[in-house]
């Protein structure tokens, strides 16, 4: 992915260079100020996210055009079932406004706790750990109201700080939309990823995100937002393994009345 940002003029240095922000071509562009002053050169961090996710065989992103379409059910349904199969599954949930993960996998009230080498995600069954910022609030019902580069730095803490240890499938549970923290997830896993034999179904098994299943429901509404969450996968080069619909009964009985 490039580190040019979409809104840039053009000759843009892009991000990372020691010209961002000073070069000529910067000269009136909206985030002049903001690259200027942002760090360059490559992530430190990126080194400690791969090594941390060289133990993950597969990493799969679920994404939603829109809230309320049962996107974090199927990610936590998902990752139920791999683990039902004797999988080593873990379950990201990088929401970090509305963090359902707790809930849905009856883990309210646990809390992560802290060693020398990280923090211990929290397991709902011996083969299937949960992280989300929902085990960090003091209060379940505390708004997080964080802007983008606090965010991002969570997921980066995610995924270089949480023992995971050796999974089979990380299932990222993603808010709606195409914003911040979808576009940190998917630099940070792609930049940290190492080449890896291919399986025998002539892909790679392992690497960086793998993969994403888009959840909608039938209406229109819901159809266009997919197709946004379709091109954001074209764009960063991740693979959308299939679409799923959720509440098509709930239509078709509305179509019948």
């Amino acid at each position: 992915m490039s580190d040019v940002p979409d809104n840039a003029p053009a000759h843009c240095p892009g991000t990372q260079s020691e010209d961002a922000g000073k070069a000529s071509a910067c000269a009136g562009c909206p985030n002049q100020s903001v690259c200027a002053s942002a760090p360059k050169g490559p992530d430190p961090d990126l080194q400690a996210i791969a090594e941390r996710m060289a133990s993950v065989k597969n990493k799969l992103l679920v994404l939603s055009g829109k809230g309320g379409v049962g996107k974090s059910t199927f990610a936590t349904q998902l990752a139920f079932a791999l683990a039902a199969q004797g999988k080593e599954v873990g379950l990201l949930d990088i929401d970090i406004c509305g963090p359902s993960a707790p809930k849905l996998t009856g883990l309210e009230g646990e809390e992560v706790h802290q060693s020398g080498s990280g923090w211990s995600p929290v397991y709902v069954e011996e083969n299937l750990a949960v992280m989300s910022i929902g085990f960090m609030l003091p209060n379940p019902d505390d708004a997080v109201i964080w802007r983008g580069p606090r965010k991002n730095a969570l997921i980066k803490q995610f995924l270089k700080d949480v023992v995971w240890g050796s999974l089979d499938y990380l299932v990222v549970d993603a808010p709606p939309g195409t914003s911040d923290e979808h576009i940190s997830i998917a630099q940070f896993l792609k930049a940290a990823a190492a080449p890896v034999a291919a399986g025998s179904s002539g892909r790679n098994i392992a690497g960086g995100m793998d993969a994403a299943v888009i959840v909608t429901t039938p209406q229109e509404v819901s159809i266009i937002d997919v197709r946004k969450e379709v091109s954001f996968c074209r764009k960063v080069g991740l693979q959308v393994l299939g679409v799923v619909e959720n509440m098509s009964t709930l239509q078709i009985c509305a179509d019948l009345r």
